[in-house]
């Protein structure tokens, strides 16, 4: 009796292909299998088994597996029913949804950098929790049920995840040094002493490092660490001991999210608000999102945690959707530091007076400085004052980087390089030159006016060696550094006794942008870097450069005033109809040759204004702000909501009419919950 097997493909083809059996008869649903796909073979899930072929197929046309690529089954049910959802949400095909989740699946190029209290955590388990660390694990404990019984050791009560309550969201809102961490270590301890499993998530990559070492030395071997800095095998080898149910604490970035745990009690996500929670490849998920629907399926409860929460996540708290607990104190004999913005408007170097006395100050004492310039390389724009021309990529609408060690001009964005021009290129005159502040410039400042200080430079080009952001950070934990200057990487996360000033070289990097949540990433960025300083004692100093010293975002992270912030920050977005007050799906296409990519998008604009829900409205279609990327033209338009249901049933149905003639030289990218509008 023969026996059919249903497979997904890594493709945006939305259906599933039938195929024979083996012949060494291994195929099984959960495993991977390599299958003749069009002209080519490639490697396909299998999601079902059938005891016949699908109506008017004919069987004798049927192709055979060519052999099976996994001993044991990779997923079950539940990874196919969630990949299936990821498909229906995120719009996408199902095979794109379930090669994303798997270990060996495509995963983003990432840059590392460090997010997260997960450093706040001592070396060695706290002996007590303050009173509103214990208040808040009472809490959460009572609500999912994991009760201590009087012989010490925990149990459940029915609720949680074997009750399928609804469910229940906490929020665990603290300063930087408040003790987060060890909050969401010991709920995790009360979930897998009551028998559940927990996925602990964290930003991308190096936090998951740092997190996972302090969660194998509170669990052990029963923790799995998992993140796209593995290799496919390493990855593989962590999936399988999950999905064995040997591991039953998975650590790592968003992709963790897709791990195999069986009956699942507990989601953390430590520094909700990060960025690298969204993915930017298809499909475009969040693990927030995701975290939120495996919970509810699961009876699990989703436990997130920052000091700087998300707009979303603000507003939902105010609502009473997500329970807030509040740690309002430092544990360390800390204190919150005094921050002052400091103007650059008079300022002929990148480093303010003020700021070189408190360097000079904080060495003298002994003490360590952190410089944040969330801008790599030397200067950044090429411009001339002759006749206005600007050096910028030939694939791309942006200006070039000028890194001065490498002795070129780079993009950021595709990697294009080339020297730089000893005048300007348009009109010969000697007066042009690179403008703007980088790393590298901050780097030869400190350099030339501290000669005597010991400095390391933390950035995408300075750690390309492996362990090389290890090695800085154990350097400067050990003393062995004076300043410490970097990007996002330097930014959050650290916990180190010695760091009495934090500088922010330049606050204005990313303040207006032509992007809603620009405001937010600035406030956040501040806020969070801050919290590097004064941390065991209550001395901390920050100083924020900036252009703009009475901006509303720059006074209100100065003042530590998040709840000030957010108060004007939501206004703004309920005034002009942004998120958390509307969903957004984007549109984006790209292609080679722009008359192609404009008609392309105005063709599905035409399709899906007809279908959209009384209420909602189009932004668009328009050139992305970034409008050429990697020699591809980008035009987008967003299509805005108050249901994202009615929004979805629009964008399918126009996707389906849409492909029915769609031009094969233009690629049509759709993000649902855009977190960037770049």
């Amino acid at each position: 009796m023969p026996r059919y097997f249903e497979l997904l493909f890594d493709t945006p083809v939305k259906q599933r292909f039938t195929y024979l059996a083996d012949d060494k008869g291994e195929a099984a649903v959960g495993k991977r299998a390599m299958a003749p796909f069009g002209r080519r073979e490639a490697v396909g899930c299998i999601v079902a088994e059938r005891a016949a072929p699908p109506p008017g197929l004919d069987a004798g046309k049927i192709k055979a597996i060519r052999r099976v690529v996994d001993k044991e089954a990779l997923f079950g049910e539940d990874e196919i029913a969630l990949g299936r959802w990821i498909a229906a949400y995120y719009l996408c095909s199902d095979g794109e949804a379930l090669f994303s989740m798997l270990p060996s699946g495509r995963r983003a190029a990432v840059i590392p950098t460090l997010g997260g209290d997960a450093l706040d955590t001592a070396e060695e388990r706290a002996l007590s929790l303050s009173r509103e660390q214990a208040d808040a694990l009472d809490t959460i404990a009572a609500c999912a049920g994991w009760e201590t019984r009087s012989d010490g050791t925990s149990g459940t009560d029915g609720g949680g995840a074997a009750g399928k309550k609804p469910p229940i969201h906490f929020y665990l809102y603290g300063i930087t040094g408040s003790g987060k961490t060890e909050v969401f270590l010991r709920a995790a301890e009360k979930a897998l002493a009551a028998g559940k499993s927990v996925i602990y998530l964290v930003p991308e990559i190096s936090l998951t490092h740092q997190a996972a070492e302090v969660v194998t030395r509170r669990f052990g071997a029963g923790a799995a660490m998992m993140h796209s800095a593995m290799s496919g095998s390493e990855r593989l080898r962590e999936w399988m001991r999950i999905r064995r149910g040997e591991a039953r604490i998975i650590v790592g970035p968003r992709s963790a999210i897709f791990a195999p745990a069986s009956n699942l009690g507990l989601v953390i996500i430590d520094e909700e608000h990060d960025g690298s929670f969204k993915s930017g490849n298809t499909p475009r998920y969040h693990a927030r999102q995701v975290a939120m629907r495996r919970a509810a399926g699961s009876g699990a409860l989703l436990l997130m945690g920052s000091a700087t929460p998300s707009a979303e996540a603000w507003k939902l708290m105010a609502e009473g959707r997500i329970r807030r607990l509040n740690l309002t104190a430092r544990l360390s004999g800390g204190a919150a530091p005094l921050i002052k913005p400091v103007s650059l408007e008079h300022c002929s170097s990148c480093l303010s007076p003020e700021l070189q006395e408190e360097i000079r100050q904080t060495a003298l004492a002994g003490r360590q400085t952190i410089l944040f310039l969330n801008r790599r390389g030397f200067a950044y724009f090429y411009h001339c004052k002759e006749c206005g021309y600007e050096l910028s990529c030939k694939r791309c609408s942006v200006s070039l980087t000028w890194h001065k060690a490498r002795g070129r001009a780079v993009c950021h964005y595709c990697g294009y390089e080339e020297a730089p021009p000893a005048s300007c290129p348009s009109c010969g005159s000697l007066e042009a030159g690179f403008m703007g502040i980088g790393t590298e410039m901050v780097e030869e400042e400190v350099r030339r006016r501290f000669p005597d200080l010991r400095l390391r430079r933390l950035d995408a080009d300075t750690i390309e060696k492996k362990g090389g952001l290890e090695e800085t950070l154990a350097l400067f934990k050990a003393g062995t550094i004076d300043v410490l200057l970097g990007t996002q990487m330097v930014a959050k996360g650290l916990n180190f006794p010695g760091v009495r000033l934090v500088g922010v070289v330049f606050a204005d990097t990313g303040l207006h942008l032509p992007d809603f949540r620009a405001a937010e990433r600035t406030f956040s960025l501040i806020v969070q870097v801050a919290g590097r300083a004064g941390r065991f004692f209550p001395d901390g100093k920050v100083l924020v450069q900036t252009l703009r010293p009475k901006d509303g975002v720059i006074q209100a992270a100065c003042a530590l005033d998040v709840e000030g912030f957010f108060r004007a920050e939501l206004e703004n977005r309920r005034m002009q109809g942004f998120p958390p007050y509307s969903r957004l799906i984007r549109v984006v296409a790209r292609g080679r040759e722009s008359e192609r990519v404009a008609g392309a998008l105005g063709r599905f604009f035409a399709l899906v204004r007809p279908l959209l829900p009384r209420g909602a409205d189009i932004l668009g279609p328009a050139e992305c702000p970034l409008s050429r990327i990697a020699g591809n033209y980008r035009r987008q338009m967003l299509l805005r909501g108050a249901d994202m249901a009615e929004l979805h049933r629009a964008v399918r149905a126009a996707l389906e009419q849409y492909e029915a003639g769609k031009d094969a030289r233009v690629y049509l990218e759709v993000d649902v919950d855009p977190a960037q509008l770049l």
